[in-house]
């Protein structure tokens, strides 16, 4: 069976040619796609014999909410979708003064391991695809009814670990007569697998990169982020390098702060000191508590002395301003509680 939502114009094109029907009928197709046609019974221009034949050889994707909760403080939407064959991801959508953001999954479930993140509970379960990802966008978009703008790759799952899927999906949301939303608008976050950051540099995208850091050196970073046992801190910096000097586009360092684990003074400087002289940004973010796990978000004091110890290195450093408080809107929980039950 066709999977229509994961392919590109030109391959619907050639399959319907293949199989006998006029060329123009893909562009028919691809319309009603984005649309939001769901059946092809709905495909109100197409003669009755094509319909016949996609019913039989072809299919739309959809997404089925499981859960959705709304925040009363911001309007943050956190979806739990149920994918065909059951499995359930996280999307959550997000309201900012400059457009709809939507935070998508990628993967059913997460390998990488990080000790603080809710993902990786009940482990790794399959690659989504590339309709799976942009169905999220798209769902996100009919429920609310308000037009999506920005794309975080940020959900549960590494988005590098599921790279082909992942680029296409990078590629289908781009597409002008699609949903059309630039590469500029996309940030893909990664925990820092260096041979696909590599490649990813080489497709000469201009999205924007975001790294998982989380600890200034190798030894902090190994005790809750099992991806450094693999590539080592120097080598992740040599690959953000290549990334910006390919690319021209400035790396994001996402770096979660950890009361006594990762906030100190030291931590602070010795972070500032490593990324001194790159083109990045460092994006800090409070922990969120997980039940199932230990740890506990720094108080504002040490957030703030740790933002001006790395200002102090001429870099760029925010904390991400925290939505949907109170809907556990931070990636994994919704999906572990509903595996618990």
């Amino acid at each position: 069976m066709y999977d229509l939502l994961a392919m590109y114009p030109d391959e619907i094109k050639d399959m319907l040619v293949s199989s006998g029907e006029k060329a123009f009928r893909a562009t028919q197709i691809f319309e009603w796609l984005y649309k939001g046609a769901t059946d092809f019974d709905e495909m109100t221009n197409l003669p009755k014999t094509l319909i016949a034949w996609l019913k039989a050889n072809c299919v739309i994707g959809r997404l089925g909410i499981e859960r959705k909760l709304v925040s009363q403080i911001d309007g943050t939407v956190k979806y739990l979708f149920k994918l065909s064959d059951g499995e359930c991801v996280e999307t959550v959508f997000m309201r900012y003064n400059h457009g709809n953001s939507v935070c998508v999954s990628t993967q059913a479930g997460c390998k990488m391991g990080c000790s603080f993140c809710a993902s990786t509970i009940n482990g790794f379960r399959r690659n989504l695809e590339p309709s799976e990802i942009l169905l999220q966008v798209m769902t996100a978009e009919r429920d609310t009814g308000e037009r999506v703008s920005n794309i975080v790759l940020m959900g549960i799952g590494e988005p590098l670990d599921n790279y082909d899927n992942v680029l296409r999906f990078l590629h289908l949301v781009n597409l002008e007569k699609g949903m059309n939303i630039g590469m500029r608008h996309i940030s893909l976050s990664t925990c820092g697998l260096v041979d696909k950051i590599d490649r990813l540099a080489d497709e000469g995208l201009q999205l924007t990169l975001s790294v998982s850091l989380h600890a200034c050196n190798d030894e902090r970073r190994r005790a809750i982020m099992p991806v450094a046992k693999i590539w080592s801190y120097d080598k992740l910096l040599d690959a953000c390098k290549r990334y910006e000097q390919k690319t021209g586009r400035r790396i994001s360092f996402e770096y979660a702060l950890i009361a006594g684990v990762n906030d100190s003074d030291s931590d602070a400087n010795e972070l500032g000191r490593r990324l001194a002289g790159t083109l990045c940004h460092v994006n800090l973010i409070p922990v969120n508590p997980v039940k199932e796990k230990s740890y506990q978000k720094s108080d504002r004091a040490r957030i703030e002395a740790f933002v001006k110890a790395v200002e102090k290195y001429g870099i760029s450093t925010t904390v991400r301003r925290k939505l949907g408080s109170d809907i556990d809107a931070s990636c994994g929980q919704l999906r572990a509680e509903h595996a618990a039950k």
